[in-house]
């Protein structure tokens, strides 16, 4: 999955937070929605603008960071 056409930071919207293409959603939301329990359908029914590739998306975008701090 390519997350750059799907994740994008644009100084001004959300302190920098990234966020989905065309919307203010931070990926930050998504993953606590996903913490807190919601299922990736709930979040997509939540946020219609949302699909369930933008779901999988934060969790790639999070895995990716992750690794990055593991291997610094």
């Amino acid at each position: 999955m390519d997350i750059t056409s799907l994740i994008e930071t644009r100084p001004g919207v959300r302190s920098g937070k990234p966020c989905f293409v065309g919307t203010r959603i931070a990926v930050y939301d998504v993953l606590e929605y996903l913490a807190s329990g919601m299922s990736s359908d709930e979040i997509v029914s939540d946020f219609p603008e949302l699909t369930a590739e933008h779901v999988r998306a934060a969790i790639e975008f999070a895995a990716l960071r992750e690794r990055r701090l593991a291997t610094a």
